[in-house]
């Protein structure tokens, strides 16, 4: 008879599933970025129809996470997260069998609406099992997965879609059935004491309140997010218009371009969290905000694509100081519901990021890069010094 895996064992599997986790939710989101010829001719919608398959996932993803990290710790983080990857398996699933575009479309926005209810849980389990000395490392690593997801969702969807874009998300289906089986690791004392969360994810205290999750201090770190991924992350289209107007580059090297600020923010995050834990992460964001302002206003005036390529792969680097040094200071509070607001304000950032900086740009690109590096500049500012 086979012996069961041991307790250390399954606590193991259980942090990896933490990090997979991470890595599942931007993969999953990017995945039909590179496949929307291949969807609007099965699925017979336009090709602009079939590009709101990304905002499909992504609006109800950020909306959601403004109520549902504090709802998972009310519900139990174990309990919610297990919950919210079974609901993806039949989601992503749905979409695979879709024959029609609202049906796809519709099986997106479930899609998107269940990842809400893991990234914030996962960001809190991860805290939980850190120590504090460590935690900077521990979100570094989870960023540099979470760059991974986004960086390769493109290149896995074009594979797919040359053989059969259905495949894609029977894959990321599969994926999310292995994390739903494995599980959250079990909180520490310490956590179960801080949070009111038992053992299992049942709550042993107080029930988490959406007004707790929206203080004014969390709130003031939403905004840094919202405010520096709009004019970083949420930035990636303005490069390609620019590289596009200036130098005639083609899709494929447009692309291959935009890839850099992924590829370097892999590489990078796991030296960046060691390096939040050793300067402390308000200090991290502000650096990482205020060369990022340095970088993005530069490619307004670049002369050569080459330059432009390597400052926006540089750019990836500093917003990997930015994510995990506010992560880091908003997961120090402890709660779910806090990281859930600030990861929403991010994400509805980069979502307002083609009405804030098209006009500018369309008036000179030094205008459209100027305001987006004063944008950073103003959140560098806004930073709490501690």
């Amino acid at each position: 008879m086979t012996e069961a895996p041991s307790r250390p064992t399954v606590a193991r599997l259980q942090v990896a599933g933490l990090y997979a986790g991470g890595f599942l939710g931007p993969f999953g989101g990017g995945i039909t970025a590179s496949m929307l010829p291949e969807l609007g001719a099965d699925l017979g919608m336009s090709p602009s129809a079939a590009s709101s398959s990304l905002t499909a996932y992504l609006l109800p993803f950020a909306l959601l996470m403004l109520v549902s990290g504090t709802l998972g710790q009310r519900w139990g983080a174990r309990r919610t997260v297990r919950t919210a990857y079974v609901a993806y398996v039949v989601f992503s699933l749905l979409g695979a069998v879709a024959t029609t575009g609202w049906l796809f479309l519709g099986a997106r926005a479930l899609q998107g609406a269940a990842n809400a209810f893991t990234t914030p849980l996962l960001l809190a389990s991860l805290a939980a099992a850190s120590p504090p000395e460590r935690l900077g490392r521990s979100l570094g690593v989870m960023g540099s997965l979470q760059a991974a997801g986004m960086t390769f969702a493109p290149l896995v969807g074009g594979i797919a879609a040359a053989l059969d874009w259905r495949g894609a998300f029977v894959g990321v289906a599969v994926v999310a059935a292995v994390l739903a089986a494995v599980g959250l690791p079990a909180a520490p004392a310490r956590d179960t004491e801080r949070s009111g969360a038992g053992p299992e994810g049942t709550d042993a205290g107080d029930r988490p309140r959406l007004r707790d999750a929206w203080r004014p201090s969390v709130l003031r770190l939403g905004l840094v997010a919202g405010l520096a991924w709009g004019a970083l992350g949420g930035l990636a289209f303005l490069v390609a218009l620019r590289v596009e107007d200036a130098f005639a580059l083609g899709a494929g090297l447009r692309g291959a371009l935009l890839t850099g600020f992924g590829i370097v923010g892999l590489l990078t995050a796991r030296l960046i969290g060691g390096g939040v834990d050793r300067v402390g992460p308000g200090v991290a964001v502000r650096v990482g905000a205020v060369a990022a302002a340095v970088l993005v206003t530069a490619v307004g005036v670049l002369p050569s694509p080459l330059a432009v390529a390597v400052v926006w792969a540089l750019a990836g680097a500093t917003a990997q100081l930015v994510l995990v040094g506010v992560n880091t200071l908003v997961l120090r509070g402890g709660t779910a519901g806090g990281v859930s607001v600030v990861q929403a304000l991010r994400f509805l950032g980069a979502a307002a990021s083609p009405a804030v900086f098209l006009a500018p740009y369309h008036l000179s690109p030094v205008a459209g890069f100027g305001l987006a590096g004063v944008v950073l500049l103003g959140a560098a500012m806004l930073v709490p010094r501690r």
